[in-house]
């Protein structure tokens, strides 16, 4: 399946049905007088967050969604059925964009999650409904309102616990591949992740979802290499792990390097917390290693890790400390929530 994170979509909710214009005529009856019921809503469209997908590569084969219109009033006061609703279906954790591919209409970031995009049109009333003393055979009815349209951007961004960071070539989509079930692409040259990838690995019985966006490189907020629109994905993340070569002749500019470009970036993402890890130690000797590594510490004031994706290396140390980041984190979060519902609670 390919990886799409980014569709343009045409949206209609139905038109409210017509209303009838109809009068009793019965054997026997004198006075029959007006009947014609009301036309039927139209139908919703109406946006639903599900847990099992994780692209938008639907939307790339169908970008017009209409909901069914409702049906028209009938005779003997019969109200028109209303329209079907519409559901759209999309993955956890995207946006909802106006046309503008600025102002977010919504955002779907929990399971189950709906909202209405747009509203079907109310239906007419029929001649029934103008039935008054004063005018007891009207002939007047309305038709049905139009159903809200709307062309609106769907903006995917992964819903991951920790995002990988770095360098083309700096060892993510390995480290991946050797924590995870997921299979990225790995070889031996730069920009072979093209699209991020998701992967689930279990520390003490604690599900820890990693995300693995393309390399960037300096110049990526101008678009060099592959830009840093993947960025995105790592904006829910709780925290990100900067994996840095070890091989490379200096640690500190490539530090520098990615941080400058998560700066530049913005969006919060670099406040969020920082494990940094210098990956591929089995590839230089003991005593560079530990030169490397104290540069880096003494720089950035944080302690650095040192990891082998492909051997295994130092991979305990790292996963619990993740793991204890990740359940402080969804701590803080339950604990901001229950404020939240005091806050709004009304007896």
């Amino acid at each position: 399946m390919k990886f799409l994170d980014q569709a343009k979509i045409y949206v209609k909710a139905g038109d409210g049905g017509r209303g009838c214009l109809s009068f009793r005529r019965e054997k026997y009856i004198e006075y029959g007088g007006p009947n014609g019921g009301n036309g039927g809503k139209g139908g919703d469209v109406v946006v639903i967050a599900v847990a099992n997908l994780n692209t938008l590569i639907d939307f790339r084969y169908q970008q017009h969604f209409k909901a069914q219109k409702g049906e028209h009033g009938m005779g003997s006061d019969c109200t028109g059925k209303k329209g079907d609703d519409l559901i759209i279906k999309v993955p956890v954790g995207t946006e909802i964009l106006a046309d503008d591919k600025e102002t977010v209409i919504a955002d779907m970031v929990e399971e189950g999650q709906t909202f209405i995009l747009a509203k079907g049109g109310d239906g007419g009333r029929g001649n029934a409904s103008f039935k008054s003393s004063t005018n007891r055979a009207p002939r007047r009815i309305e038709v049905g309102w139009p159903g809200e349209e709307m062309d609106v951007w769907l903006r995917l961004k992964l819903i991951a616990d920790i995002g990988l960071v770095g360098l083309p070539n700096a060892g993510k989509s390995t480290l991946l591949s050797a924590l995870t079930r997921a299979r990225p692409k790995i070889a031996d040259y730069p920009f072979t992740t093209l699209h991020p990838n998701l992967g689930v690995v279990m520390v003490d019985g604690n599900e820890i979802l990693l995300a693995d966006i393309p390399g960037l490189i300096e110049g990526a907020h101008e678009g060099l290499g592959l830009g840093d629109k993947f960025l995105r994905h790592i904006e829910r993340c709780a925290a990100i792990l900067h994996m840095i070569d070890c091989t490379a002749e200096d640690v500190l500019e490539v530090y520098d390097t990615i941080r400058e470009e998560l700066c530049m970036y913005g969006q919060g993402i670099e406040d969020k917390e920082e494990i940094i890890a210098l990956n591929k130690v089995d590839c230089i000797d003991a005593d560079e290693l530990k030169d490397k590594k104290k540069a880096l510490e003494k720089a950035t004031g944080k302690k650095v890790f040192t990891i082998s994706g492909v051997a295994g290396l130092g991979m305990d140390d790292l996963l619990y400390t993740l793991k204890d980041l990740v359940k402080e984190r969804k701590k803080q979060d339950k604990e901001e929530t229950k404020v939240e519902e005091v806050k709004t609670w009304t007896p």
